[in-house]
């Protein structure tokens, strides 16, 4: 059967990620592309980053595939309900059998297929997208037997067949098909922005971790890692075919497994593959003999996960992890000349101002090179979801929005953590300019300007919110 994958993602519609300009293949929707291929089908991935909803139906008119397989997540819920409509609409493919998959359909199975899917695929998707291809390729409309699959009948009846057993062995897993996209496409857009090139990678799947903000509708909590070998086999063809001057490891904590991280530094080294690369991972998996493997391997940035600089927050969090580990390992990874980043969330429930505070003394100590900002938003299925969802709030209504828009009663109101995100921001910006005496920059000053503005703006808000 003829497929056609598409992950509904346009890089035009979205100002700040052209602004960042760090565009990544679609990896997960590459690895179904090299399942059903090598399960011999012939496939076909429209991937939309650089093009257009028209660019799509062209496409699929064009080539009037047996099936639509779409990608969906938090960022592209809406736009995967516009395909679904428009199909639905449309004269010449209005029959055509639609699978969704990816982490969005956990949550949200049965809406998506009020919206026009056939099928949703709920957890790992390689083979349970294999098993409904083969079905429609049979002139199949009922679908039960097929683990991992929701789907609706012709009475409209939803049914929900058993949860696919997650792979518990990856080594005969398919390598994502890159051939299918242009690759060069993604290597140029990172060049002409930031002067080099990166290309993402994954080594392992799931994560043994707790965290209650953080989404597992894919892989669930578990670890699976990849053999050695089969990585540095990807990385040697990777090199050979595109060159990039950077990978981007997506694993979720990427020195879990110190004998893996080993046998990866050895492994590099014995078949003399140079690489430079970016990860993440926790601080109670580092230590200093993790950070000279980190090194040796060519790990030029590593992701440091905190969210927090209030221990209180951290522990509301469950991230089992101990904020002065998180600066020591910060500053013990930049010591060895390794380029450092962590993450920070605001708005947790319990933080109160005081913990915000406390997260910028935590930057100012740890002084990670980067570090990104967020406000808390609930991930329907997370933990976190769960403990507000008797509160929320929902601006839009769920086919055009996205949980990135939930809202839900926090120590303060809203417009109080545009205003702490502007403080913390700026003042980290501005110790970080005055340790370097550059204080008296035009630069540093603005940045002081800004943090005394949001600072003010966060008494002024408290003030109204209490």
């Amino acid at each position: 059967m003829k497929v056609l994958l598409a992950h509904g993602y346009f890089l035009h519609e979205d100002a700040k990620e052209r602004a960042l300009m760090r565009p990544y293949p679609p990896l997960g929707l590459l690895y179904i592309a090299g399942h059903l291929r090598d399960a011999g089908h012939e496939v076909l991935v429209h991937d939309s980053t650089f093009g257009t909803l028209e660019g799509l139906f062209q496409q699929l008119r064009a080539e009037r595939p047996g099936c639509l397989g779409l990608y969906v997540n938090l960022m592209t819920r809406a736009n995967i309900v516009r395909i679904l409509k428009r199909v639905r609409q449309d004269p010449v493919l209005r029959s055509l059998p639609i699978v969704l998959g990816g982490p969005e359909t956990r949550a949200h199975a049965e809406r998506f297929l009020r919206h026009g899917a056939d099928a949703c695929v709920v957890g790992e998707g390689e083979r349970t997208m294999a098993e409904l291809v083969h079905a429609f390729e049979a002139g199949r409309t009922a679908l039960e037997g097929i683990d991992g699959a929701v789907w609706r009948d012709a009475q409209g009846t939803v049914h929900h067949n058993a949860e696919r057993e997650k792979l518990k062995d990856l080594t005969g897993l398919s390598l994502p098909a890159r051939d299918l996209i242009d690759m060069r496409a993604y290597l140029e857009a990172w060049r002409g922005r930031h002067g080099y090139s990166a290309i993402n990678v994954s080594t392992m799947r799931g994560c043994p971790y707790t965290c209650r903000w953080c989404s597992r509708g894919v892989y669930g909590l578990s670890y699976r890692r990849r053999p050695v070998e089969q990585v540095l086999d990807e990385l040697a063809d990777i090199q050979q075919r595109y060159a990039p001057d950077r990978i981007w490891f997506v694993d979720d904590v990427f020195t879990v497994n110190h004998r893996w991280l080993q046998e990866f530094a050895d492994g590099l080294e014995e078949r003399g593959l140079r690489i430079n690369y970016e990860c993440i991972t926790r601080a109670d998996r580092m230590n200093d003999a993790v950070i000279d493997l980190l090194k040796r391997s060519g790990c030029v940035q590593v992701w440091v996960g905190a969210e927090s600089g209030s221990q209180a927050v951290i522990d509301a969090m469950d991230r089992r992890v101990d904020v002065q580990r998180v600066r020591d390992m910060i500053k013990a990874a930049r010591a060895a000349g390794i380029g450092t980043g962590t993450f920070i969330m605001l708005g947790y429930p319990g933080e109160r101002e005081a913990d915000i505070l406390r997260t910028v003394e935590h930057l100012k100590e740890s002084a990670p090179d980067v570090f990104t900002i967020t406000v808390a938003y609930p991930i329907a299925g997370t933990e976190l979801h769960a403990q507000v969802e008797a509160d929320l709030e929902r601006p839009l209504p769920w086919e055009l929005g996205s949980d990135r828009e939930l809202d839900f009663p926090r120590a303060y109101r809203k417009p109080y953590y545009g205003h702490a995100v502007r403080f913390v921001v700026n003042e980290v910006e501005w110790h970080k300019a005055a340790r370097t005496g550059r204080r008296t920059s035009v630069r540093a000053l603005r940045h002081r300007l800004r943090a005394l503005s949001g600072r003010a703006g966060m008494l002024l808000w408290r003030s109204l919110s209490s």
